[in-house]
């Protein structure tokens, strides 16, 4: 029996209690299905990867688009399924509001809000605005029933702005403004994971491992880190070798970029076995 959207909720809040997980990113409903197969416990979106499934920049998807995203998403899986929501889809704090209400009917287990402003000039948010729109996401949370996860993101270290006191101070923010979990994509060093985990405890920490590393999720566990998510490195990892296959045969007019393809036999096998189990 698939379980109910307030089951989901509920066993995506008890992950963050305790212990250490893996939220992998899938970026459509293929890659959520697999995903589900290989035994993790709970997935989340990537703004990035469903914005390139349709031929988009990051950030640059209409809000329609993202709820149907959503709601296909958590349709395809019986895992909670976190919401990359970016910073609202909201003008204001009242605007990100409703957006939330509606990312909230999708049947999420958690929303994440970041404070980027999507300018290259000012890429990051006044403190006081995005604390407000930090504020009205948890009031629309609780209206709601209070069960969907808030997970509040400083976006300085991701927009080029690596300074970790205003991270931290952030943060907190975020924290006392209803967020349940933290996360500053683009910390790379065990310094500063250790001195956020540290900052911010109790609350649980999210870290992005967007590319290849040297710590392993055992490293990870180790600091303190409550869990890890990958962002869009899943769909690049994807299209990665769709470009290679496809540059060698537009270029050499060779076939040996398919070596390592997917077996044909398992995916059908994965997806089929998906089916019969009413996923």
């Amino acid at each position: 029996m698939t379980p109910t959207i307030k089951a989901r909720r509920a066993a995506f809040r008890a992950l963050h209690l305790e212990g250490c997980f893996v939220l992998p990113n899938p970026w459509d409903v293929g890659s959520t299905v697999m995903l589900q197969g290989l035994g993790f416990k709970a997935l989340a979106t990537t703004s990035s990867g469903h914005a390139w499934s349709l031929a988009l920049a990051d950030g640059s998807a209409p809000r329609a688009a993202l709820l149907e995203h959503l709601r296909a998403m958590v349709a395809a899986t019986d895992l909670p399924v976190n919401a990359d929501f970016e910073s609202g889809f909201g003008v204001d704090p009242t605007a990100v509001a409703e957006s939330v209400r509606m990312a909230i009917d999708t049947g999420v287990a958690g929303i994440s809000i970041e404070d980027s402003t999507g300018s290259r000039e000012d890429p990051i948010r006044r403190l006081d605005d995005a604390v407000a729109r930090m504020r009205a996401t948890r009031a629309a949370i609780d209206a709601s029933g209070g069960d969907t996860l808030l997970v509040g993101r400083a976006e300085n270290f991701f927009a080029g702005r690596p300074d970790l006191d205003d991270t931290i101070a952030r943060l907190k923010a975020y924290g006392e403004a209803g967020a349940d979990c933290l996360y500053a994509p683009g910390l790379r060093s065990r310094t500063h994971i250790e001195a956020v985990v540290k900052a911010l405890a109790p609350k649980p920490v999210n870290l992005l491992v967007g590319s290849a590393s040297e710590f392993t999720v055992a490293d990870i566990a180790a600091m303190g880190v409550r869990r890890v998510s990958v962002g869009g490195a899943m769909a690049r990892a994807a299209w990665g070798g769709f470009l290679r296959a496809a540059r060698r045969l537009a270029e050499d007019g060779r076939f040996d970029g398919f070596d390592g393809a997917a077996s044909g036999d398992e995916l059908n096998a994965t997806f089929a076995r998906a089916v019969r189990a009413g996923v």
